[in-house]
């Protein structure tokens, strides 16, 4: 893995932070649940989060960027990647859920039509999308080559709510199933990983944009 800018190799003391970014909020007028449809950028208000951020973010040692490569994404890390002089690296790994609602204009009494029911046979997997324990291989493995490119400094993942959620649960030895309506993960909040060596020692979470969050319209894409 090379060199520390000290000098010296990498250790088993070396503190590293990853931090799981959720993007910010995204101009969708007409609520349609976008998932990984292209063309969903972020709004004005979405791109202010973005820069909110990004000043929180300015005085730490961040030296990887990397954004799944959906637009709200590649546009939320734009900020962050320009202030500490680094490329956004763009991983598939981190993008949003498969769904089989996506394209639609949803409201909980569409999602409980007669003719989803079929979709809802197994929460616990989900029937109706990506599976729970495939969403969380895939940033566990995002999260540690990430880890890997900073080692002995910071990266910073952007990516999508139930992406950076799953794979939080899957961290604290939760259960992955879950009640969608009580994930702790905003807009543009932060979950913050770090690690000694190779050990996750602590998980914190944190919302830079939280002044914000009161003029946000309701996300139905994540």
């Amino acid at each position: 893995m090379g060199e520390s800018t000290s000098g010296v190799a990498p250790g088993a003391d070396d503190l590293t932070v990853v931090h799981l970014m959720r993007h910010g909020e995204v101009h969708n007028p007409d609520g349609v649940l976008y998932g990984r449809l292209d063309g969903f950028h972020l709004s004005d208000l979405g791109r202010e989060m973005a820069c909110l951020v990004a000043a929180h973010l300015r005085a730490n040692d961040i030296t990887h960027v990397v954004a799944s490569p959906l637009e709200r994404a590649q546009e939320t890390a734009a900020p962050i990647a320009a202030d500490h002089d680094v490329e956004i690296a763009t991983d598939a790994r981190v993008i949003e859920s498969e769904n089989q609602f996506e394209g639609r204009s949803v409201s909980p009494k569409d999602l409980l039509h007669p003719r989803n029911w079929h979709l809802f046979r197994d929460i616990t997997k989900p029937s109706w999308g990506e599976p729970y324990e495939d969403i969380a291989t895939r940033m566990l493995a995002a999260v540690a080559d990430a880890r890997a490119a900073a080692r002995g400094h910071e990266a910073v993942v952007v990516s999508h709510q139930l992406p950076v959620w799953t794979v939080r649960n899957k961290l604290e030895g939760r259960r992955l199933w879950h009640d969608p309506r009580k994930r702790e993960c905003t807009l543009a909040s932060l979950t913050s990983l770090t690690y000694r060596g190779d050990e996750l020692a602590s998980i914190t979470y944190s919302e830079p944009a939280a002044e914000l969050l009161a003029r946000a319209s309701k996300s139905v894409g994540a």
